[in-house]
């Protein structure tokens, strides 16, 4: 029922305009010819997402945890605290390195200042600029201790476990919490043996992604494993994707295909197709005017063009919009 009123309604339509387009000449109709381009063969093989950027955070002093600001799966930014340790030793060794070197600068002012007008000799200037970068020393020292009671995330990315709790005592090395980073992430591939050949000698790869992962995306390089696993003969690719938010996430499944040969392919322009219920064309060019050219598709390529596998020739010419090209075929007198 529904195509019988597609039908009708294509045919008033068409019945509309064509007396519109009854002197239009078939020449100036858009078109264009028919090419012949090369296109890469490609194979599909299952996939499956991981991070590139996974590590456990420990602990680089001692202490107490007093507060964890994060717990699993939640997201966290770069720089930013999730675990603080007791400091109170910590500070107090900082306030004190820091009144050292306060007093060590204030004192290679005053000397600094006699030294100018002459007054005291080259070594005693020396001498409190050595006690001065000496105490510089001990103070990044100290405010790097201190810095080190709060653990921060070393990237962006997601929590995964948290290995302790308030109030357990942090031992320098002491693992406590496990994370990955969602900025970049690559797919894993077991890839049969038959494939490997034509795979390293191409090395292009494309990713399916996205929320239906329908938007094919191209690898930025190939990581390819130099032995087989002896028990079901694949290797290990591990396709590496432009950082960004691609609508994946680690442990997701989908397919990758690889690059492993070349064909040259007639192509048309998917906006020149048209269908007409179960039959699929084109509207090209004639001697004698235009008319309907029945086509077999392949897959649709990246610059919006289709494979064709048969139904067109080099250099035919295609109307590129085939309600327009429609209408001026049903206005053509008739043969």
């Amino acid at each position: 029922m529904f195509s019988t009123l597609r039908f009708m309604f294509l045919g008033g339509l068409l019945g509309a305009i064509a007396p519109l387009l009854a002197t239009e000449p078939t020449s100036k109709l858009a078109t264009v010819k028919i090419p012949t381009i090369t296109i890469p063969q490609l194979r599909t093989v299952e996939a499956s997402f991981e991070a590139v950027q996974q590590a456990t955070v420990s602990a680089q002093v001692s202490g107490r945890i007093t507060e964890i600001a994060v717990d699993v799966d939640d997201f966290v930014q770069k720089g930013s605290v999730i675990i603080k340790l007791r400091d109170k030793e910590q500070q107090a060794a900082y306030n004190a390195a820091k009144a050292r070197f306060d007093e060590a600068q204030a004192e290679y002012s005053r000397i600094s200042d006699v030294f100018k007008r002459g007054l005291v000799a080259k070594a005693v200037l020396d001498s409190a600029d050595a006690k001065l970068k000496s105490s510089q020393a001990a103070l990044d020292q100290a405010n790097e201790t201190l810095e080190n009671t709060r653990i921060r995330a070393p990237y962006s990315g997601i929590v995964v476990k948290r290995l302790v709790q308030v109030g357990e005592m942090a031992q320098v090395g002491m693992p406590l919490i496990s994370g990955l980073s969602l900025e970049k992430l690559r797919a894993v591939v077991e890839l049969p043996q038959s494939l490997i050949y034509d795979v390293r000698k191409y090395k292009r790869a494309w990713v399916m992604t996205g929320k239906d992962q329908q938007t094919k995306l191209a690898a930025t390089s190939l990581t390819i494993s130099s032995s087989a696993d002896p028990q079901s003969h694949t290797f290990t690719i591990k396709l590496n994707l432009p950082a960004g938010d691609h609508g994946v996430y680690p442990g997701m499944s989908s397919r990758a295909l690889f690059m492993v040969g070349e064909e040259s392919q007639l192509v048309v322009p998917r906006g020149a197709v048209a269908h007409r219920g179960e039959v699929t064309g084109v509207y090209i060019t004639s001697p004698t005017g235009l008319q309907f050219q029945q086509v077999r598709l392949g897959r649709t390529l990246d610059d919006d063009t289709i494979a064709v596998q048969a139904g067109l020739s080099v250099g035919d010419e295609v109307v590129l919009d085939p309600v327009i090209a429609a209408a001026v075929a049903v206005s053509q007198p008739k043969k």
